[in-house]
């Protein structure tokens, strides 16, 4: 029984550090996604032939390939290239339309029609800093973060993100009463194709709808295509915490949904290495970080490609990934026609995501335990509609679990106070048989099965216990809903450590007295040992969330009720024998 106990808390010690190390690995790119190797093909610097921009510079490669398109006016040739900005020149800047709804603060720059920066204004970026919004994107400084778009094709001049649009308005505001707002920019080509591209912003949404008119004035047939990417700058990020353990933020990388290949997480290496060039009918792609995330949604089109690109490979790589139409659009000289897409910028609020049955709430990523983590989570959210606290619906979910899991807790309660009750006639069997291990272990063996004690019965409540807590670990380290959420009192934040260690001291003490209630060690060495252990989870747990400190504490206090109530019942009925 000693041998087993110390296999099980050596497991358990085992568990914890190969969490920790998970997640630093997780969190600082080291333990990489799978590839998608079929979908990557070698980066391509040949330069882009995209009309629309009229500027001295050379052509570069961060505005997408056209697909080949045929030539539908007759003549031979295609429109001269436009010319892209050197790659190693800041983000040019031209005039700023700022966009305020209930929910977020936006810019939008009439140099290529980009979403530049975007405020989250219910997110604040510390408790400290109630009135500060998180900024989510941004185009200043070294960690880049925006959303481009254009259209692509030949025969004619296209807008790409350089352009420079003309828009009738620099301020607009969500008023109250309306349910959404828009902001057009204008340009014009020189054979008179008149193209306005429309950004709507809605209430209560972090949805963003994009469409670009092209109103035909010109003589000839137009044919092209929309495309919408990301540019993000991967930027080296310092740890929060002491040493081994830091806290560095989770997965910050590319990701893409396709209905043939699902999920796929595509990190900044991935896109180093060779550029991601996938065909699909529908999807999304998306570039994430810890709690946000910003998306690109296609339209309703017949296909797409996902792709990737770095740019300025040797100096401060500036990592794109996005999606093109595939299939031409053709607009008849005379004739309108409006190309879609939309956009999800802000938070990973799984219900907001999941309602628009696209599976972005994928990028909700719970790891391999995501069966375990999910219903968790869903309950945890239920429990919190009714009571509004986060800290109590842990508390309320731990006693859940208790309860769903209480035939398999009392039976091994039931076996653990037997095996103390055995105790006496354990410490005359070792006496008797001295050094002989052997014969010790079957007398004892023989005694366990006369008795019906499972010696291994004691393992069972910690053994249950390791996948929720795992589990919980990750809906705490990932749900944006538990990002700031307090508790009570000095708990500020249940996705952070406790700032003075209470909870783990607490923790360590509730484990401490489980230990009294257990049947002790006979071997003096293994006594000590197992007296350490709750210090050394005391350590552990002091960099840990203070939600899944909180729910190991209540789990510990439950036990030690439930326990102390077997063992009174097993002693009562043992007097009256």
């Amino acid at each position: 029984m000693d041998f087993q106990r110390l296999i099980l808390f050596g497991a358990l010690g085992m568990v914890l550090l190969l969490l920790w190390q998970a997640w630093l690995e997780h969190e600082s790119g080291q333990n990489s996604p799978a590839r998608v190797s079929s979908s990557l093909t070698q980066p391509d610097n040949s330069g882009v032939v995209t009309p629309g921009m009229t500027t001295a510079e050379p052509t570069k490669d961060d505005v997408p390939q056209a697909p080949t398109t045929p030539n539908l006016s007759g003549k031979t040739g295609s429109a001269a290239p436009s010319a892209v900005p050197a790659a190693s020149q800041a983000l040019p800047r031209a005039d700023r339309i700022v966009v305020q709804t209930d929910l977020v603060r936006a810019e939008i720059d009439t140099n290529g029609g980009d979403l530049r920066r975007l405020e989250l204004l219910t997110y604040p970026v510390t408790l400290d800093q109630p009135d500060e919004p998180f900024i989510l994107l941004n185009d200043t400084g070294v960690d880049l973060f925006l959303i481009q778009g254009g259209l692509l094709g030949s025969g004619h001049e296209f807008p790409n993100h350089h352009t420079p649009f003309k828009a009738p308005a620099r301020n607009v505001r969500l008023a109250p009463g309306q349910d959404s707002v828009a902001v057009h920019l204008d340009w014009t080509s020189q054979k008179g194709v008149i193209y306005r591209k429309t950004f709507t912003f809605h209430r209560d949404s972090y949805y963003i709808d994009v469409a670009f008119l092209v109103d035909n004035r010109s003589d000839a047939d137009w044919l092209g295509y929309q495309y919408q990417q990301i540019l993000r700058t991967q930027v080296a990020e310092e740890s929060s915490g002491l040493g081994f353990f830091g806290r560095l933020p989770s997965y910050k990388g590319g990701a893409i949904f396709t209905p043939q290949d699902k999920y796929q997480k595509i990190d900044f290496e991935d896109m180093y290495d060779a550029n991601l060039a996938q065909p699909t009918p529908t999807g999304w792609v998306a570039m994430l970080q810890h709690y946000f995330v910003g998306a690109l949604l296609p339209g309703e089109d017949a296909g797409y490609e996902f792709y990737s690109n770095v740019t300025q490979r040797d100096h401060a790589p500036r990592y794109l990934i996005g999606y093109k139409t595939t299939q031409p659009t053709s607009v008849p000289a005379g004739a309108t026609h409006t190309l879609g897409a939309r956009l999800y910028v802000g938070p990973k609020e799984t219900q907001r995501m999941i309602t628009a049955d696209n599976h972005l709430e994928l990028t909700v990523d719970y790891g391999w335990l995501t069966p375990v983590s999910s219903p968790l989570f869903w309950i945890m959210t239920y429990i919190n509609g009714v009571v509004n606290n986060w800290g109590v619906s842990i508390i309320l979910l731990t006693l859940l679990v208790k309860i769903v899991f209480f035939p398999l807790s009392a039976a091994s309660y039931k076996s653990m106070a037997r095996m103390k009750k055995m105790q006496p006639r354990m410490k005359t069997l070792k006496e008797r048989f001295g050094d002989d291990k052997q014969k010790f272990q079957q007398a004892m063996m023989e005694i366990y099965k006369k008795e019906k004690i499972n010696p291994l019965g004691g393992c069972l409540p910690i053994v249950i216990q390791i996948p929720v807590f795992i589990a919980l670990y990750w809906v705490l380290l990932e749900s944006v809903e538990l990002r700031q959420a307090p508790f009570a009192l000095w708990i500020k934040d249940l996705s952070l450590q406790d700032p003075y260690y209470v909870l783990p001291v607490l923790m360590g003490a509730s484990m401490f007295g489980q230990q009294l209630l257990n049947p002790a060690p006979m071997d003096p060495m293994q006594q000590k040992i197992m007296m350490a252990l709750p210090l050394v989870f005391t350590v552990f747990f002091l960099w840990f969330p203070s939600g899944l400190v909180l729910y190991w504490l209540v789990n510990n206090v439950l036990s030690i009720a439930q326990q102390w109530v077997i063992t009174r019942k097993i002693q009562a009925a043992d007097s009256k024998a």
